[in-house]
């Protein structure tokens, strides 16, 4: 995240920030044991992820965020399936919890290079 916020443009670095946030927010987050397994707080935050990567790559020309709104809404996906109580075993749930969010910080670092490549052959940094 810090090869984002040094070498990326706009888009890396409002990705970053807020992806960075929702990391920081979700450890305070409190969990209740009385939602029957939803953890509404953790949901929110991915969703709002989504819907900013989502914003993003909707007013910019940046493929990688295509790919980190699809890994982000894995994630999202599997906050559904526990709401809508399709339980899956919870190690395939953190599996694809886990690996998605490698896949959107992949993406966050090669949309990054790409911005930074770009930058470098225009003269500009």
């Amino acid at each position: 995240m810090i090869f984002a916020f040094t070498k990326g443009d706009e888009p890396e670095r409002l990705a970053s920030a807020a992806f960075g946030l929702v990391i920081l927010v979700g450890m305070v987050v409190p969990i209740s044991r009385h939602t029957g397994g939803t953890r509404w707080g953790l949901m929110s935050l991915d969703v709002l992820l989504l819907a900013v990567l989502c914003g993003l790559a909707w007013h910019s020309r940046r493929g990688w965020l295509v790919w980190a709104s699809a890994f982000q809404s894995l994630i999202v996906t599997g906050h559904i399936l526990v709401l809508a109580e399709l339980r899956p075993p919870g190690h395939a749930l953190a599996t694809v919890n886990n690996m998605s969010n490698y896949g959107l910080l992949i993406a966050l670092a090669v949309g990054t290079f790409w911005a930074w490549q770009e930058r470098r052959a225009a003269g500009l940094k």
